[in-house]
């Protein structure tokens, strides 16, 4: 018995590999980067489209998907993140991380709270809201198009955002990966292409700039979920309204100003990273044969020594401190780099006070006899906001 398409096996596959990635798609775009971090602006056309798709494909509300994203950033890697590895530990937010979404879905002050300024129109309330009628849609659709194969088919695509979105992106993507940015919390880059899960992937760039459209941040990051959002522009059916900022450079700026100072705090997870690029890891490669003597990889120092104290455990402590004892380059490019992630923490300095302390910083790197630091230095006076 066939549906009514008659596609081969390997149609079938692709078949099913293009709805999920249209569900996911619907989830990066219109939940989670436009209502959620409202980071782009989403024509009405696109927005009933994506709206209609996800009560079809997953059963979720905007309001309770938005509001518990929402809570997840607010409350991040705390005892109230609904869904945080570091917390519930990483097994159980992989494989019931869709229970754990529900467990907060019936949270009302979660709902009320974190879900304003989401749909509240006559389809949300009298259609959208019977999550079992949409999902039933799709898996009697999917038995008329595909014949019996299509059950296999709709379990496929109801399993795709509890698996790839509920417990890779919330469990994976605070516990495995690489890092850009020394963000306060622990998430990372799971992978650098964001194909499967639409740019989720790029997870530690976004809650470095959670209001940013776009995800990725280096050129050899792909955010597909960035590239449908740059086609839906095209056709007039999507704003982007904010990116990830850029340090500006001025040439032939040799002086700490103000602007500096602007330029540094408003780019501060950027100059973090170019410091660990620019900095730490050619005294590493100078400090090769020291660092290998503590026993512990060049690797694994470089990210020591990038990584916020707050977020080092007791081992990785005793590690640390035994590479900066046998390097004195290292132990000086570690305590410059927390000097300078001082800075944005003076909250309630003044202007000059600010400025005063970024020149002073420079300065006394300048003559601290370590050649990446000073070029470093060099460096950060020509930055401008």
């Amino acid at each position: 018995m066939h549906g009514l398409l008659h596609l081969p096996w390997w149609g079938i596959i692709l078949t099913t590999l293009a709805l999920t990635q249209i569900t996911i798609l619907s989830v990066t775009i219109y939940l989670h980067r436009c209502q959620a971090h409202r980071a782009l602006d989403v024509h009405p056309i696109a927005s009933h489209f994506f709206r209609f798709w996800l009560w079809m494909t997953t059963g979720m509300s905007t309001k309770a998907w938005t509001a518990i994203h929402r809570k997840h950033h607010a409350k991040v890697e705390t005892i109230d993140d609904p869904h945080s590895p570091q917390v519930k530990g990483i097994m159980t937010v992989l494989w019931q991380g869709a229970e754990l979404y529900r467990q907060e879905k019936a949270n009302d002050e979660t709902l009320e709270r974190y879900g304003e300024g989401t749909p509240d129109d006559w389809l949300e309330r009298h259609l959208y809201a019977r999550s079992k009628l949409g999902i039933f849609s799709m898996m009697a659709l999917d038995f008329f198009l595909f014949g019996p194969i299509g059950l296999t088919v709709w379990a496929v695509q109801m399993a795709w955002i509890p698996f790839f979105a509920a417990g890779i992106i919330n469990g994976v993507g605070h516990y495995i990966g690489y890092r850009n940015f020394e963000c306060a919390d622990a998430s990372r880059n799971v992978f650098p292409w964001g194909i499967l899960i639409g740019g989720e992937e790029l997870h530690n760039n976004h809650h470095t700039y959670g209001t940013s459209a776009k995800f990725s941040v280096k050129w050899w990051e792909l955010d597909t979920g960035w590239g449908v959002i740059r086609l839906l522009q095209l056709f007039g059916l999507a704003k982007p309204k904010r990116v990830p900022p850029k340090v500006q450079l001025r040439q032939g700026k040799v002086a700490i100003d103000i602007d500096t100072v602007k330029a540094v705090l408003t780019h501060r997870f950027q100059v973090l990273a170019q410091y660990t690029k620019k900095v730490i890891s050619p005294v590493l490669r100078e400090e090769k044969h020291s660092v290998l003597n503590t026993g512990t990889s060049a690797h694994r120092v470089r990210s020591l020594v990038a990584s916020d104290p707050s977020r080092i455990n007791t081992k990785e402590q005793a590690q640390l401190q035994n590479a900066l004892t046998l390097s004195h380059s290292l132990s000086v490019v570690y305590q410059f780099r927390l000097k300078l992630q001082a800075l944005w923490a003076k909250s309630t300095a003044s202007q000059a006070e600010l400025v005063e302390t970024l020149q002073d910083w420079c300065r006394q790197a300048e003559s601290s006899g370590v050649k990446a630091l000073k070029e470093f230095a060099q460096h950060i006076k020509k930055c401008a906001s």
